[in-house]
């Protein structure tokens, strides 16, 4: 098993490498070129280039069954799945094979919206709350706790 991060703009980045090292867990954070995170002990820095969904192929190509994957982004967590793989978003949320079709019809949708003009929220605003619920779920997939 080891964990891959779409690292971009992931705000758990430290919080995923001390757990993982607390338990012996390989990171690979992927970026763009445009993002500067140095690599450590147990964790890799893959650099891919700033082109449209290339950090996301590139975990896509990587990630394999039983591997965990750190994300926000809907279509990557769907694809992840797929291969087998377990999806946590960087608030804490586990994706599934049953919850992620809905969350795609949900970006579809609001796509949909934004082509037509209309406006749509973003993300809440994060609290510390979802620190602890991402570190207490990152625990559970990596110790077995969850499938």
């Amino acid at each position: 098993m080891q964990i891959f991060v779409d690292a971009d703009a992931c705000p758990v980045r430290e919080i995923i490498y001390k757990e993982a090292q607390t338990r012996g867990v390989h990171v690979t954070m992927v970026v763009s070129m445009a993002h500067e995170i140095r690599a450590q002990e147990g964790m890799d820095v893959l650099r891919v280039d700033s082109a449209f969904q290339a950090v996301d192929i590139a975990i896509i190509n990587r990630a394999a069954s039983g591997d965990i994957v750190v994300t926000s982004d809907f279509g990557l967590a769907s694809i992840s799945l797929g291969k087998g793989a377990k999806v946590i978003s960087p608030s804490g949320r586990i994706y599934s094979e049953q919850s992620i079709d809905t969350l795609l019809e949900k970006r579809h949708a609001a796509a949909r919206q934004r082509r037509g003009g209309g406006r749509v929220k973003g993300p809440k605003a994060r609290k510390r709350v979802d620190d602890e619920t991402f570190r207490e779920n990152l625990i559970r997939l990596i110790e077995g706790g969850i499938r």
